[in-house]
């Protein structure tokens, strides 16, 4: 595109009510920020656990920078492998139950390894319809055939097995999906790829610390833990509170993704600081189970709530609590109002979540008190929904 096709592409987005900003926060992350100059009580952070700004992660960031210095220096398989990377792949191995983990600058990278190092051309990957565009990426620029099912759909998921040849078969979902809060049926998910022997490859970014005891959605779902065809990925910036993500699965797939992932292969690691700050977030997460029983109070508190009120949420146990409203303007009016009373939630449309399904994303964190989300319930009801604003 040109400059001149470039401004009208712009010029047609913000007709549509498409054009996104960047809101500068001036605070950490917390329940209270202050966005463009102004305070607000804020559900919008994937800040889960409320780790963001914990002390302890703080003073272990800056004790790895005054240890380490700011920068890893190289590529991990260079000279940027630090200490500090490979003790957190251990401990991450161990929290999660599985034989080897392997950390990543961001899940989107971890996703795009994943994909492009187990499938190619020849192979065929099959990829819910409410993936994350990480993974809806990585499917693409892996050259497979690529096959997207009907969300959660497993009888549609099965005819695209049973008709899609292919040397390799690769399943990919979100074990928890991100604008939606629902999750992946994953012991069906797993009977399927023992059908087809398929691998079954799960994006918990959302799950990672809020489900099963806090090591994820694969600790609801036994069957699932040390399969084989079974990989696992969480990232580390969300409930954990940092950065990163970690892929765990078996010793062989571990030094596999080494060898052959481009993401992994040619990415600067880390500084060895943020590794220090997700270590210390592990023994948070495990010395603070109180911090999840507060956050999933604070889901009921909202979920009860909504039960008498003409906002219904989607069906979500989550911290992600979507209000489906529609239409672009009319999300955007929504969260205005919600800024005049105070409070930061955001409004996602499209292409983040399918045409004619913007919404608000109410995101709850463990450092909301019960008074905020009875806050969040009062201008909730302020909103006149009955006129569909």
């Amino acid at each position: 595109m040109n400059s001149r096709q470039i401004a009208a592409a712009l010029a047609a987005l913000a007709d549509q009510h498409r054009l996104r900003r960047r809101p500068v926060v001036d605070t950490p992350q917390g329940p209270h920020v202050v966005v463009d100059g102004v305070r607000y009580l804020a559900f919008a952070s994937n800040d889960y656990l409320g780790l963001a700004n914990h002390p302890a992660l703080a003073e272990a960031m800056a004790d790895g920078v005054a240890r380490w210095g700011a920068g890893s220096g190289a590529s991990h398989l260079v000279a940027g492998h630090h200490a500090a990377h490979e003790a957190l792949e251990d401990e991450l191995a161990v929290w999660l139950g599985l034989p080897a983990a392997l950390t990543f600058g961001s899940g989107y990278s971890a996703n795009l390894a994943v994909v492009t190092s187990l499938v190619g051309r020849g192979d065929a990957v099959f990829a819910d319809r409410l993936n994350h565009a990480s993974l809806n990426d990585a499917c693409q620029l892996s050259r497979a055939t690529f096959r997207r099912f009907a969300h959660n759909d497993l009888d549609h998921l099965e005819r695209l097995l049973a008709t899609t040849p292919a040397a390799t078969r690769l399943i990919a979902v979100d074990a928890v999906y991100s604008m939606d809060g629902d999750e992946a049926p994953l012991d069906g998910l797993l009977t399927l790829a023992e059908r087809y022997d398929a691998w079954l490859y799960l994006d918990d970014a959302h799950g990672f610390g809020v489900l099963g005891d806090g090591r994820g959605s694969l600790h609801e779902h036994p069957r699932l833990l040390g399969h084989p065809l079974v990989v696992y990925m969480a990232t580390l910036g969300k409930a954990a509170g940092v950065a990163g993500a970690c892929v765990a699965g078996s010793r062989e797939l571990v030094d596999w993704l080494v060898n052959r992932a481009r993401p992994y292969i040619y990415t600067t690691a880390q500084p060895p600081a943020v590794a220090e700050a997700c270590r210390a977030a592990l023994r948070v997460m495990a010395a603070e189970p109180a911090r999840r029983a507060r956050l999933a109070a604070h889901i009921v508190r909202l979920r009860r709530a909504a039960d008498a009120k003409v906002w219904p949420l989607t069906a979500s146990r989550t911290p992600i609590q979507p209000i489906i409203i529609g239409r672009n303007e009319a999300v955007l009016q929504c969260a205005a109002r919600l800024r005049e009373a105070g409070l930061w939630v955001p409004a996602i449309r499209p292409p983040t979540v399918p045409e004619g399904g913007a919404r608000l994303r109410v995101s709850l964190t463990a450092a909301h008190e019960g008074a905020d989300i009875d806050r969040l319930i009062d201008a909730l009801d302020s909103i006149d929904w009955e006129e569909k604003p």
